[in-house]
């Protein structure tokens, strides 16, 4: 039985992988920053707690001086913030990979996301810095570059519920994404531990199905509701707007600061697509995209309506 280190266990990704592990017979050690709640994650796999930005605790109570067939990492920085992003995206990674090549583990698989491809904001620095020491490590690597979340597609159902349209920035065309699930990307990054194929590698990934627009998302959630499509207009230009006073602020009040970053990160979401990037044609490409699972967001919204499945974006609710 092949043991894997699994890093983020408790974010939504990260309870999927754990599960996802347990159920391909890998012997699985999960490390935390705290123990969490009975029941959070697999009763076959073993918890540890350490501190990931502490490369002592990390090596001493979290890998314990053992070695590990592979480290799965689904460490990510929770709000995107330039400070968060740098500590846990680049720093915590890295320390994480110091721990595995101190313990002559061989293998690799890092989470991170497609927005990396065309980077404007910290979060996006951080990450690419850290798979460009991971691709120099040595160590066989696998980084998977996953799309939308559902998750992060399913913050309008109050709205709608309410009565109220379905919120659109600009015509709702200017962007697309193949939404993959948490438990779909799970597979897929145990995939990585057993296939050639997904080795040495950056992988971008989405969900099964065509490309989905936001006004086609709109769409999908007004059907299971059983109603009919409503949408209001944002205009672009409104946060650029917003950006430039919050940021005008910030040289005051630091707090304004991030409130700014965040708005950036917004526009940033609003505006580009979460798909393949064609450099040679200057555009985002669906059918460049690869597909993985069988989990659709019409499924996700139909479970989301039906209360079977929680709205899990937590702070990402800025988004």
């Amino acid at each position: 039985m092949r043991r894997v280190l699994l890093l983020g266990a408790t974010g939504t990704i990260g309870r999927a992988t754990a599960h996802a592990l347990v159920d391909a017979g890998f012997k699985t050690v999960c490390v935390v920053r705290a123990m969490p709640a009975a029941g959070t994650l697999p009763t076959d796999a073993e918890t540890r707690v350490a501190d990931v930005t502490d490369r002592a605790s990390l090596l001493d109570a979290g890998f314990s001086g053992e070695r590990f067939d592979a480290v799965i990492s689904c460490l990510a920085s929770r709000n995107g913030l330039p400070r968060d992003a740098w500590a846990i995206d680049h720093a915590a990674n890295a320390n994480v990979l110091w721990a595995a090549t101190e313990t002559g583990t061989p293998h690799f698989v890092l989470l991170s996301a497609i927005c990396v491809q065309r980077p404007l904001l910290a979060f996006q620095e951080a990450k690419l810095a850290f798979e460009a020491e991971l691709q120099q490590s040595g160590l066989t690597y696998s980084i998977v570059r996953p799309t939308a979340f559902f998750k992060s597609l399913s913050g309008q159902l109050d709205r709608l519920r309410a009565g109220k349209p379905f919120l659109l920035f600009g015509d709702g065309e200017l962007t697309a994404c193949k939404p993959i699930s948490n438990e779909d990307l799970a597979g897929y990054l145990v995939a990585c531990l057993s296939d050639p194929a997904l080795q040495n590698r950056v992988l971008p990934i989405g969900g099964p199905g065509e490309a989905l627009t936001p006004k086609e998302q709109g769409a999908l959630l007004f059907t299971e509701l059983g109603k009919e499509p409503r949408y209001a207009h944002v205009p672009v230009g409104l946060i650029d707007t917003i950006i430039r006073v919050l940021s005008t602020f910030g040289w005051v009040v630091p707090s304004m600061k991030d409130k700014a970053e965040l708005a950036r990160i917004g526009r940033y979401y609003a505006t580009e697509s979460m798909l393949v990037w064609d450099e040679a044609l200057a555009r985002y490409d669906a059918g460049a995209t690869p597909s993985f699972g069988q989990d659709t967001l019409a499924d996700h919204y139909r479970k989301l309506v039906a209360g079977e499945v929680a709205d899990e974006r937590g702070e990402h609710k800025v988004f």
